[in-house]
C-alpha cells in the first residue's frame, strides 16, 4: 500500500501551522512534510508528532534568505560556511524529530548567469557545479553516521522557480552520481514541466529516488485536477515495489479537506 504523507506546508493552510498537524492526524495521513521546521521550536513540533501519531517524514536544510528571494545555498560559491551551519542546525531538528530525510536545495544560479557568453557561462557552470557536489559530500558525512538521508530536489525553472539551478531530474542525477551520495528528491509536477516521461523515469530511476512529490500540472493543484494520469502512475509505483513516502505538495483548489477525494482511491491500491 501507498503511503501518503500531509505536506503542511501546502496543505491545511487554512489553520496555523501548528494546529496542521492534528488536522492531517483527523484526514488520516500518517506521516507530515514541510518545506522548513526552523521557525518553531523543534521541541514543540515533536510534541505535535507524538500527540497525533504522525511521523516526521522530510523537510528542507535551511535555504537561506526565503523572504529576499534566495531558493537555497547548495549551489553558491562563498557560502559554504553558512551552508554547514545550516546542516547543523537541521541535523539538531532532525534528531529530535526522528526525522530520516533532509532536502537540500539548490538554490538560483547567480543573476547574470545564464545569459553570459557561452565561455563564461560554462566557466560558471562548472564552479556552480563543484561547489554543490562539495557540499553535498560535506552534508552527507555529516548526516549519514545518524542514520539520516540526503535528497536533492530539481525544481522547474519555467514557472516556479525560473533561475533554479537543479532544475532537471536528469541533472539531479548526474549530480548526484558525481557526489556519489545521496539519492533524488523527485517531485513530479516539477519533472513533468522540465523533461515529463514520468513513468518511464519511475522505471529506470526507481532505486535511485529516496522520495516522492505530487501535485498536478498545470496549477500545481490536487491530484486529478490536471495533465497528470496520477492512477496509473499510483498503480506503476505499486507494481515496481515502491515502498517510501509520497509527500503531498500541493496547492488545494478550493480548501484541503474538500480537496481529498483523490486519497482514497489512491490508498487502495
Amino acid at each position: 500500500m501507498l503511503k501518503f504523507a500531509a505536506n503542511l506546508s501546502f496543505l491545511f493552510a487554512e489553520h496555523p501551522f501548528l494546529d496542521r498537524f492534528a488536522r492531517a492526524a483527523a484526514a488520516g495521513f500518517r506521516g507530515v512534510e514541510y518545506m522548513f521546521p526552523y521557525a518553531h521550536a523543534k521541541e514543540e513540533i515533536a510534541e505535535r508528532l507524538r500527540a497525533h501519531g504522525l511521523e516526521q517524514v522530510l523537510f528542507n536544510l535551511p535555504a537561506g534568505d526565503w523572504e529576499a528571494g534566495e531558493r537555497g545555498l547548495g549551489c553558491l560559491p562563498g557560502r559554504e560556511a553558512e551552508f554547514r551551519q545550516g546542516v547543523e542546525l537541521a541535523l539538531e531538528y532532525a534528531l529530535t524529530l526522528g526525522c530520516r530525510r533532509l532536502n537540500c536545495l539548490a538554490g538560483l544560479a547567480p543573476a547574470g548567469a545564464v545569459e553570459a557568453a557561452d565561455v563564461e557561462a560554462a566557466e560558471v557552470e562548472a564552479e556552480l557545479r563543484a561547489t554543490f557536489v562539495a557540499n553535498l559530500r560535506w552534508a552527507h558525512a555529516k548526516l549519514a553516521p545518524h542514520g539520516i538521508e540526503l535528497l536533492a530536489e530539481p525544481i522547474n525553472s519555467r514557472v516556479d522557480m525560473p533561475g533554479f539551478w537543479l532544475d532537471r531530474p536528469a541533472k539531479g542525477l548526474e549530480v548526484l552520481a558525481e557526489a556519489g551520495v545521496g539519492r533524488l528528491q523527485y517531485d513530479l509536477y516539477h519533472a513533468q514541466i522540465m523533461e515529463g516521461d514520468l513513468a518511464r523515469f519511475l522505471e529506470r530511476h526507481l532505486a535511485a529516488i529516496g522520495h516522492l512529490q505530487i501535485a498536478d500540472n498545470p496549477g500545481r493543484h490536487e491530484p486529478g485536477s490536471g495533465e497528470i494520469h496520477y492512477p496509473y502512475l499510483f498503480r506503476r509505483l505499486a507494481e515496481l515495489g515502491y515502498d517510501g513516502w509520497i509527500g503531498c505538495e500541493y496547492k488545494p483548489a478550493a480548501g484541503t479537506e474538500a480537496g481529498l477525494s483523490w486519497l482514497a482511491a489512491a490508498r487502495g491500491i
